[in-house]
C-alpha cells in the first residue's frame, strides 16, 4: 500500500473518530437563526424564556424559543424570522414555542397576526397554534390570523400563498383568497369569510412595511435569509471596494463612531452574551458579516450572498487580562473592565458555546470570505486540540487581529456596567492604543451573568397580558420548556461567560419551571390534506352561540379531568419513584453502616452479629411493607381513575344523546319556522300589492277631498253669520244630538277595537318571544298588515263621509263649540271633548307601537280639522244631513263588518300560526301562553264593553227625550254578545222611526 493511500485512510479514520466524539454537539448547539424584534409602537412588553416577570421590550432584541410578547391597546410590533415578517396588532399575546433551523412555531393566545413570507425553504415549517386550530403556512404569501379575546373562535385568511388548518380529527387546505372562522377544535363548526385586503389599520401598516422590504436596494448584496437588511437603505450607502467587494457605510453616525459601541450586552440563552444595538439599522451589521476600517472610515462587509446566513450573538473578539485591567482606572481606583473589538473580514469567529465542525464552518463561511484552510486550522487548534479553554486563550501561533490595532476600535466598560446591561456609550472607558494592542484576546467574555443581564437592563413593564393562558392546538409537539435562569446560576458561575451544555440542561429539566409550560394539545390527525381539500361549502353543523359555549365548557371539563388524571398518575409515579429512591438510599446507608460496623467490630461476639442481622432483616421487611403499601395505593388510585374514566365516558355518551335529540327537535322547529316564513312572505306580498293599490286610490281621493274642502271654505266665508240661522240651529239640534251619540258610539267602538287589537298584538308578540326571530318577524308583519288593512278601510270610510258631509264622528264634538245655543248640547260637547281627550291620549300611546298607526292618526286629525271648518256648512243643510245620517250609519255598519272580517281573518291566521307552531313542544307551550293571553284580552275587552255600555247609559240619561240610543261596540275577534246585538237592533229601529 503506497503512502498517499495510507495517509488518506488515516485522515478518514481521524475525521470519523472526531465526528463520532462530537456527534452529540450537533443536537446541542444553538440554531442558526433567531427572531428579531424589529419594530415597536405603543406599549409592548417582553418576557425572556423561562422567566415569570415582564419588562419593557426594546428594538433589535434577539428572540428565541420560550420568549413571550404582549402588544397592549393601540400598540403593535413586528418580528422578523428568516424571510418572514410577523406583525402583531393590539391586545395580542404571542409565545415562541419552537424556533430552530427547520421550524418557526408560535402560540397565538389572543389578538391578530399579519404574516408576510417572502421565502420559505423546502423543508421549513411555519406554524401558528391557536385555541381552536393549528395553522401551517406552506408557501410564500400573505396571511392573517385573528383569535377572539374569549378564545371562542379563530379566523384565518389566505390572501396569497397556501396554508393548512389542523383540528381534532380533521384537516383542510386553505387556498388563496379564502377565509374561514372556526369554532371549537374539531373544524366542524365554521363560517366562510369574504376575502379582504387592507381591511383595517394593521393591514395598511403591514402594506407600508412590506413595500420597504420589496423595494430594498440592499437585497442585491446580501443573503436572502439575512435579517434586517431593509433598514440599511435609508441609513447608509453601498459601494464597490477593490479589496472587499460590495461594502456598506453608515451615513448617520457621530464623529469618532465605532461598531459595537451604541447598545448594550444581554445574556440570551443558548448563545450567552449577545449584543443589542441601539440603531434601527444595527441588527444586520451586528450579527452578520464583518467590519473593516477603510482609509479611516468604518465599512460593513457582508458575507457571500449565495450562502445561507447564520446568526451570531456578536461578531467580536474580547480583550482582558490583568495588564488590561490595570490600565483602566476610575479616579484612583483600578476597575475590572471588559473590552471588545469587531472582527475583520478574513478573521475567524470562535463561538463561546460548544459546536460541531459543520456549524463552525457554516458560521464563518456565511459571514466572511475566509480560506477553508484557515477555518480548519483554527478549529483543529482551538476545539479538537483543546488549546483554547473557557476563559483563556493559549495562542499556538500568535494571531494579529487587524481591528485591534485601529485607534478607538477597542471599546471597554467596567465589568459591573457590562453585567448589568447598562448602555455602553454612557459607561465607555478610555483605552489607549498601546493598552488595546498589547491586551490578550479571548473569544469569551469571562463575566458571570445576573438576573438583570437576562432582562437586558430593561425596566419592568407597565402592561402585562391576561393572567390566564389558554390551551392551544398544535400539529407539531413543541420542545420542553426552557430552564429558568435561577436554576442555571450555579453552573454558570463555574464557567464564567460560557452557556451550560446540553447534558447539564437535561439534569436541570426535572426541576419545577419558573413559568408553567404552555398547554398544547397535539392533534391526532396530523396528515397533510390534499391541496384541493378545502372545507365543504356548507358546514356539517350549524350551532348557536349557547351550544358552542356548552361544547367549550364540556371540552374544558374533559381536558381538566384528563389533566387531573395525568397529574394524579404523575404524582403517583413521582411518589413511587421517591419511595424507591428512599428505599435505595436506606439500603445503601444500611449497607454502609453495616460495612463500617463490620470493620470496627470485627472482634465482637456472634451475638452482636446476630443482632445486626436481625436489624437488617427488620429494615428489609419494613422496606418491603412500605413498597407493598405503595403498590396497593397505586392500584387503588388506578382503580379510582378507571371508575372516573368510565363515569366520564357514560356522561359523555348521555350528553351526546341529549345533543342528538336536541338537534332533531331544532331541525323540526327550523322546518316549521321556514314554512311559516314562506307563508308570511306570501301574505306580505299580497298585502304590499293591496296597500299600493289603496295608496294610489287614497291619493286621488285626497286630492278630490282637498278641492272640495277648499270650495267649502270659500262658501263658508261667503255665507257668513246669516247661514247660521237660529231656526236652522233649532231644527238641526235633534239631528246633531243623534250624530253626537252616533259619533260617541263609533268612537267607543273604535277605541275598543284599537285596544283589543293592540292587546292582541302585544299578546302575540309576548307569545312569539320563545320562537325564532324569523317567526316573530312574520307574525308581527301579519299583525301590522291586518291593522293597516283595518286602518285603511276606516280611513276610506271617513274620507267618503267627509266628502258627502254626512259623517259627524268625533269631529262634530269640536264643531259644537261654535254653537253655544243649547246648554245640554254644550254639556254633551264638554263630555265629548273630555272623552275625545282621553281617547287621544290612548291613541297616542297606542300609536307609539306602530308607525302605520301614527300615520293614520295624523290623517284622522287632519280630517277632523277639515270637518270642523265645514261644520257651518253642515248646519245649513241640517235636514239633508239628517236624511243622510242613515247612510252614514250604514257605512259605519259596513266598516264594522269589515273590521269583524279583518279580525276573523287575523284570528284565522293566528290559529294557523299556532297550529304550525304546535309541531314542537316549545311552540305548543307558546301557543298555550298565547291562548291564555287572548283569553285575558277577551276578558279585558268585555270589561271595556261593559264600561262603554255604562257610558252610553249615562249619555242616554243626559240627552233629550226621543234621542236614539247609540249602538253598542263589539270587541274585535270575539263573538257578538246576544244582549249587545239586541240593544243594537233596538237602536237601529228607533233611528229608522225618526
Amino acid at each position: 500500500m503506497d503512502m498517499p493511500t495510507l495517509r488518506r485512510q488515516l485522515l478518514t479514520l481521524a475525521i470519523f473518530l472526531t465526528t463520532l466524539t462530537l456527534s452529540g454537539w450537533a443536537s446541542a448547539e444553538p440554531p442558526s437563526r433567531a427572531a428579531r424584534l424589529s419594530y415597536i409602537s405603543g406599549t409592548v412588553s417582553f418576557s425572556p424564556a423561562g422567566q415569570p416577570d415582564w419588562v419593557r421590550a426594546v428594538v433589535n432584541r434577539p428572540l428565541t424559543t420560550g420568549d413571550r410578547l404582549w402588544a397592549d391597546d393601540n400598540s403593535r410590533a413586528e418580528l422578523q424570522v428568516g424571510g418572514a415578517a410577523i406583525r402583531l396588532g393590539a391586545f395580542t399575546s404571542v409565545t415562541l414555542l419552537n424556533l430552530d433551523d427547520r421550524i418557526a412555531q408560535m402560540q397565538l393566545s389572543q389578538g391578530t397576526l399579519k404574516i408576510k413570507v417572502r421565502r420559505m425553504g423546502q423543508n421549513q415549517v411555519f406554524e401558528v397554534n391557536t385555541p381552536n386550530l393549528a395553522f401551517t403556512l406552506r408557501r410564500a404569501g400573505e396571511y392573517r390570523i385573528d383569535v377572539d379575546p374569549n378564545g371562542d373562535a379563530t379566523a384565518v385568511m389566505v390572501q396569497s400563498g397556501r396554508a393548512e388548518v389542523y383540528g381534532d380529527g380533521a384537516s383542510y387546505a386553505v387556498n388563496p383568497q379564502q377565509g374561514y372562522r372556526f369554532y371549537g377544535t374539531g373544524l366542524s363548526d365554521y363560517e366562510r369569510l369574504a376575502a379582504r385586503r387592507d381591511d383595517d389599520e394593521l393591514d395598511r401598516w403591514a402594506r407600508d412595511r412590506d413595500r420597504i422590504g420589496d423595494n430594498s436596494l440592499s437585497a442585491r448584496y446580501v443573503s436572502p435569509e439575512l435579517v434586517g437588511y431593509e433598514d440599511l437603505d435609508a441609513n447608509g450607502t453601498w459601494r464597490a471596494d477593490p479589496t472587499y467587494g460590495n461594502v456598506w457605510t453608515p451615513t448617520r453616525v457621530a464623529a469618532g463612531w465605532t461598531p459595537y459601541r451604541d447598545g448594550h450586552w444581554a445574556w440570551i440563552d443558548p448563545w450567552g452574551w449577545s449584543w443589542v444595538d441601539d440603531a434601527p439599522w444595527g441588527y444586520a451589521v451586528s450579527h452578520y458579516g464583518r467590519w473593516a476600517n477603510i482609509r479611516g472610515a468604518w465599512a460593513w462587509v457582508p458575507g457571500p450572498p449565495r450562502e445561507q446566513a447564520v446568526y451570531a450573538p456578536a461578531l467580536v473578539a474580547f480583550v482582558g487580562g490583568n495588564n488590561f485591567q490595570a490600565t483602566l482606572s476610575i479616579g484612583s481606583t483600578i476597575a475590572a473592565a471588559v473590552g471588545w473589538f469587531p472582527l475583520a473580514p478574513r478573521e475567524v469567529y470562535q463561538p463561546s458555546y460548544p459546536v460541531s465542525r459543520r456549524y463552525f464552518d457554516n458560521i464563518n463561511r456565511s459571514n466572511a470570505v475566509i480560506a477553508p484552510a484557515t477555518i480548519t486550522n483554527v478549529y483543529n487548534t482551538t476545539i479538537v486540540n483543546n488549546t483554547t479553554i473557557v476563559n483563556k486563550t493559549v495562542n499556538v501561533t500568535k494571531v494579529v487581529y487587524v481591528n485591534q490595532q485601529v485607534t478607538g476600535a477597542v471599546v471597554a466598560v467596567p465589568a459591573q456596567a457590562f453585567v448589568q446591561s447598562q448602555p455602553v456609550a454612557k459607561s465607555a472607558m478610555r483605552v489607549s492604543r498601546e493598552a488595546a494592542a498589547s491586551a490578550s484576546v479571548a473569544h469569551v467574555a469571562a463575566v458571570v451573568p445576573v438576573q438583570q443581564s437576562v432582562h437586558g437592563g430593561a425596566p419592568n413593564a407597565g402592561r402585562k397580558p391576561p393572567a390566564r393562558e389558554r390551551a392551544v392546538v398544535a400539529r407539531t409537539a413543541p420542545p420542553p420548556p426552557p430552564v429558568a435562569f435561577a436554576a442555571q446560576q450555579q453552573q454558570l458561575a463555574a464557567t464564567p461567560g460560557a452557556p451550560i451544555g446540553e447534558a447539564q440542561r437535561k439534569q436541570l429539566k426535572p426541576a419545577a419551571p419558573a413559568v408553567p409550560a404552555p398547554t398544547v394539545s397535539v392533534v391526532t390527525t396530523a396528515q397533510a390534506p390534499a391541496p384541493t381539500a378545502s372545507p365543504p361549502a356548507t358546514p356539517p353543523t350549524s350551532k348557536s352561540r349557547d351550544a358552542r359555549k356548552a361544547d367549550a365548557a364540556k371540552a374544558d371539563a374533559d381536558k381538566g379531568a384528563a389533566g387531573k388524571t395525568d397529574a394524579a398518575k404523575a404524582d403517583s409515579a413521582r411518589a413511587d419513584t421517591a419511595k424507591a429512591e428512599a428505599a435505595k438510599d436506606a439500603t445503601a446507608k444500611g449497607k454502609a453502616s453495616r460495612t463500617d460496623a463490620a470493620k470496627g467490630e470485627a472482634g465482637k461476639t456472634d451475638t452482636a452479629k446476630s443482632g445486626a442481622a436481625k436489624s437488617d432483616a427488620t429494615k428489609t421487611d419494613a422496606a418491603k411493607a412500605d413498597s407493598a403499601r405503595a403498590e396497593a395505593a397505586r392500584v387503588d388510585a388506578a382503580k379510582a381513575e378507571a371508575v372516573k374514566a368510565d363515569a366520564a365516558k357514560g356522561a359523555t355518551a348521555r350528553a351526546d344523546a341529549a345533543k342528538a335529540d336536541a338537534a332533531k327537535a331544532e331541525t323540526a322547529r327550523v322546518d316549521a319556522v321556514k314554512a311559516e316564513a314562506v307563508k308570511a312572505d306570501a301574505a306580505k306580498g299580497a298585502t304590499a300589492r293591496a296597500d299600493a293599490a289603496k295608496a294610489d286610490a287614497a291619493k286621488a281621493e285626497t286630492a278630490r277631498v282637498n278641492a272640495a274642502k277648499a270650495e267649502a271654505v270659500k262658501a263658508d266665508a261667503a255665507k257668513g253669520a246669516t247661514a247660521r240661522a237660529d231656526a236652522a240651529k233649532a231644527d238641526a239640534a235633534k239631528a246633531e244630538t243623534a250624530k253626537v251619540n252616533a259619533a260617541k258610539a263609533e268612537a267607543v267602538k273604535t277605541d275598543a277595537a284599537k285596544g283589543a287589537t293592540a292587546r292582541a298584538d302585544a299578546a302575540k308578540a309576548d307569545a312569539a318571544k320563545a320562537e325564532t326571530a324569523r317567526v316573530d318577524a312574520a307574525k308581527a308583519e301579519a299583525v301590522k298588515a291586518d291593522a293597516a288593512k283595518g286602518a285603511a278601510a276606516r280611513a276610506e270610510a271617513m274620507k267618503a263621509d267627509a266628502a258627502k258631509a254626512a259623517t259627524a264622528s268625533a269631529e262634530a264634538a269640536k264643531s259644537e263649540a261654535a254653537r253655544a245655543n243649547a246648554a245640554k248640547a254644550e254639556a254633551m260637547k264638554a263630555d265629548a271633548a273630555r272623552a275625545a281627550a282621553a281617547r287621544a291620549e290612548a291613541a297616542s300611546a297606542e300609536a307609539a307601537k306602530s308607525e302605520a298607526a301614527r300615520a293614520n292618526a295624523a290623517k284622522a286629525e287632519a280630517i277632523k280639522a277639515d270637518a270642523a271648518r265645514a261644520a257651518a256648512a253642515r248646519a245649513e243643510a241640517a235636514s239633508a244631513e239628517a236624511a243622510k245620517s242613515e247612510a252614514a250609519r250604514a257605512n259605519a255598519a259596513k266598516a264594522e263588518a269589515m273590521k269583524a272580517d279583518a279580525a276573523r281573518a287575523a284570528a284565522a291566521r293566528a290559529e294557523a300560526a299556532s297550529a304550525e307552531a304546535a309541531k314542537s313542544e316549545a311552540a305548543r307551550a307558546n301557543a298555550a301562553k298565547a291562548e291564555a293571553l287572548k283569553a285575558d284580552a277577551a276578558r279585558a275587552a268585555a270589561a271595556r264593553v261593559e264600561a262603554a255600555k255604562a257610558e252610553v247609559a249615562r249619555i242616554e240619561a243626559a240627552k233629550p227625550v226621543g234621542a236614539a240610543p247609540p249602538p253598542t261596540a263589539r270587541p274585535r275577534a270575539s263573538k257578538p254578545d246576544p244582549d249587545t246585538a239586541a240593544e243594537e237592533e233596538k237602536g237601529k229601529g228607533r233611528k229608522r222611526s225618526e
